[in-house]
């Protein structure tokens, strides 16, 4: 599996504001480009196209669970933001968060020394924390 971490290109305030901290983080088996090709037409993309900022490359491991463990690391940062689909409709991006990549980084460091369980996030200092 892969690891990626996206930047929108959005042109939204808020994102256009934060463009080098606000990261999509996700799990694929596939291949990155793939997954992110129509961002511009998808709310989960928040609208827009995307760059790919970081990859890392993973073997035996549960896609599912390792996209869990860091949505809920980094869950204090998780952008709250709204947008309209292309319908009209309101939808909240939940997998978006004000997080530097460096300390993503350093998240996927942890799990694969095996220290993400005693890691948290503190959004005040934009660190990894062990508790």
């Amino acid at each position: 599996g892969t690891i990626y971490v996206l930047r929108s290109k959005s042109n939204h305030p808020f994102v256009a504001q934060h463009r080098e901290l606000i990261h999509k983080i996700g799990v694929t088996g596939g291949k990155v480009e793939a997954r992110s090709a129509g961002a511009d037409k998808d709310a989960t993309y928040l609208l827009a196209g995307v760059d790919v900022v970081a990859t890392y490359k993973l073997h035996n491991i549960n896609r599912m669970k390792l996209e869990a463990v860091f949505h809920k690391l980094f869950a204090p940062a998780q952008i709250d933001i709204t947008i309209e689909d292309r319908f009209g409709q309101p939808v909240k991006p939940r997998e978006w968060f004000l997080v530097p990549l460096h300390v993503i980084d350093g998240a996927v460091q942890k799990l694969l020394d095996g220290s993400i369980p005693e890691t948290s996030y503190d959004p005040e200092t934009a660190q990894l924390v062990t508790r």
